[in-house]
């Protein structure tokens, strides 16, 4: 409901999609500023007492957007000026809430499940919200929708102050620079966690920003209202939220690797067509077809990172994934409304379809090697069968070995 108020109420203030991408940059740039510095935190604070703190900070920037709107004197200014602190608030709070996530699920074979389930409920809200809000937008104004946001957060630190979790053990601390250099050293010298996360990166920068441009074409292209908008990202999430039902049901986190293939070219497709059409109906079932296949790409990702990551510097990769995931989407925001602007919304879509179809391309082409490196990691956590471990000791002894 609140990304949806803040869209609808930037292009009601505005009518310019450029601003659209503007806020949207505000609110996204603070994670892929922070990530590193992120990350090291999370690997050192106890990630439970810091979800409750950002939290907190998270309500009091919704209800502050909230007062603002009701009183009738907020500006874009201080609207961009709030989306940067909860971009801040994000670089923490995102990265904490993955890495959380291993704390509460006991056996390692469930994480995938546990994983998809939790992209499921948050799009589950995706789809419930966007419609809500359409509907309260046209009824009352974006301030109620603001306000309802805010509140919401008592419900969530209360489930939270509810937990009874085991703290992580306490890491041996040392130079920040030192511990982000370290993180990106295990990031970069990994093909598999590099190519999953690039693949992030490029469906953030290039694919994402359909979103921002919502409001134009609900307005502009289907010649709608904010009833519509709430229609069109509904649509969005009932597509994502099939898509984690149907990884939740998966007994493995085998064969994850070629799924997330098909889910990018799905994605690059739909998109194609969504920029294309100029019917209601269709753009409906294109955008659950695009949320689908983006649910299925990111929380296919989250999965394979967070099944192979060392433990202890499961934080830092966390937090390239945010800077991947929610980092590049900045950019993104920035050139949709940009290109929006010289060729128009539809067109920039399919521009940006075209180039997620490359992406996925090109990640299948290194999907082999990405099987190769992570084959003994899934041996060694029993993931594989014995039978896999006997074929990679084999093919081991047979190597010649290297001066």
């Amino acid at each position: 409901m609140m990304r949806v108020a803040t869209s609808w109420l930037v292009y009601r203030l505005t009518g310019s999609s450029i601003l659209l991408g503007v806020v949207g940059f505000a609110g996204q740039i603070p994670t892929f500023l922070l990530g590193p510095v992120a990350g090291v935190l999370v690997d050192r604070w106890d990630r439970h007492r810091t979800l409750v703190v950002t939290q907190v900070f998270l309500m009091l920037q919704s209800l502050a957007m909230a007062g603002l709107t009701l009183a009738g004197v907020i500006t874009p200014a201080q609207i961009i000026l709030l989306s940067v602190v909860q971009g801040v608030i994000n670089s923490v709070d995102m990265p904490a809430r993955q890495a959380f996530v291993v704390q509460m699920v006991e056996n390692r074979e469930d994480l995938g499940n546990a994983i998809a389930l939790n992209s499921s409920m948050f799009n589950g809200a995706r789809l419930a919200g966007p419609a809500i809000a359409g509907m309260v937008i046209a009824a009352v104004g974006e301030g109620v929708c603001f306000l309802l946001d805010g509140l919401s957060y008592v419900a969530v630190i209360g489930s939270l102050l509810a937990m009874k979790i085991q703290a992580a053990p306490p890491r041996s601390q040392r130079d920040l620079l030192v511990e982000i250099r370290e993180g990106w050293r295990y990031v970069s010298g990994s093909l598999a966690i590099r190519s999953l996360l690039v693949m992030v990166a490029v469906i953030s920068l290039f694919g994402m920003p359909y979103t921002v441009l919502m409001p134009v074409f609900a307005a502009n292209v289907l010649g709608g209202g904010p009833n519509t908008l709430g229609f069109l990202m509904a649509a969005t999430g009932m597509g994502a939220l099939g898509g984690g039902i149907l990884l939740a049901m998966r007994r493995s986190v085998l064969g994850l690797g070629k799924q997330i293939v098909f889910a990018i070219l799905t994605f690059g497709g739909s998109l194609i067509v969504f920029g294309l059409s100029s019917n209601l109906w269709l753009s409906l079932f294109v955008l659950a077809v695009s949320g689908y296949g983006m649910i299925q790409q990111m929380a296919g990702t989250n999965t394979i990172l967070q099944t192979i990551v060392d433990e202890e510097k499961r934080g830092r990769v966390m937090s390239f994934y945010t800077m991947a995931f929610m980092g590049a989407a900045p950019f993104g925001s920035l050139l949709a409304g940009a290109l929006s602007d010289r060729i128009g919304a539809p067109w920039t879509v399919v521009v940006c379809g075209l180039v997620c179809l490359a992406g996925g391309g090109w990640l299948a082409r290194k999907l082999p090697a990405i099987r190769r490196e992570i084959r003994p990691i899934y041996i060694q956590l029993g993931i594989l069968p014995e039978v896999a471990a006997g074929v990679q000791q084999a093919s081991t002894l047979q190597t010649p070995p290297q001066n």
